[in-house]
């Protein structure tokens, strides 16, 4: 299976009262199309920085990042902006969106923005319609933000994400502010999404959410100490194995 992502040697260093902090330090890894993968290890890591480190939402210190054969390291700026926009999708623990904005206009704006492609108007309006109905939230399309719960506002985060067909979606603790139920919600829709070829990397702390991925990495102290691969489809089962693993990796 091709390669939708090579890290080649990532370093990250922030230079904090003329000290540096070494975030990352010689991180290396590739996910294959198609692949659901997820990120764990203690608060400060470099989970975090790591995942908007790889996706060029901020810039790399050392190393190489490549994105479906390109390298993202060497792009000029409104030429990564245009990559992330057209190719990627984001999820966050905090669901960003606008507050004058309707909930589908929220979902469709970064269509809009969107140079690439050539769907009408009506279309992308219809296509983002499209993602609330399979969703299931078709019926919040024209409320606030405010006004919506909060498994709702991250399932229309979903959608948003899925509006211009990206090829990966970088996920961080997309589940990190939800109760159980909501939780459970959102990561059948990350399921289903996955299943149907899209490739996703999120970071988590929750092990039943790692646990519906195909391969965990825990990373320590800017490094990846090891990498667990998960099988079968036994979910109570893989989250047995992948908390016992962590244990060993001293989670």
């Amino acid at each position: 299976m091709a390669k939708i992502l090579e890290v080649n040697d990532l370093c990250k260093t922030y230079i904090t009262n003329k000290r540096q902090n070494n975030v990352l330090r010689n991180v290396s890894f590739s996910i294959e199309k198609g692949e659901m993968v997820a990120i764990m290890g203690p608060s400060g890591s470099g989970k975090s920085t790591m995942l908007y480190t790889v996706s060029g939402m901020d810039s790399l210190t050392a190393g190489r990042v490549l994105f479906d054969g390109r390298d993202i390291s060497a792009m000029k700026p409104n030429e990564l902006a245009a990559l992330r926009l057209d190719e990627m999708g984001f999820i966050f623990q905090q669901m960003y969106m606008l507050k004058n904005l309707s909930i589908l206009d929220n979902i469709i704006l970064p269509a809009r923005q969107s140079k690439s492609g050539n769907l009408s108007a009506k279309e992308k309006l219809e296509r983002g319609k499209a993602l609330m109905r399979k969703l299931g939230i078709i019926e919040i399309a024209d409320n606030d933000i405010n006004e919506v719960s909060g498994g709702q506002l991250q399932r229309a985060c979903i959608c948003r994400s899925m509006i211009n067909s990206p090829k990966i979606i970088f996920a961080d603790e997309p589940t990190g502010a939800l109760n159980r139920q909501s939780s459970n919600e959102v990561m059948n829709e990350l399921c289903k999404i996955n299943a149907e070829g899209t490739t996703i990397l999120l970071v988590t702390h929750d092990i039943k959410v790692a646990a519906k991925c195909s391969r965990v990495f825990f990373i320590v102290d800017g490094n990846i100490k090891g990498e667990y691969n998960l099988v079968g489809t036994d979910e109570r089962a893989n989250e047995r194995a992948l908390n016992n693993w962590l244990l060993e990796m001293g989670w």
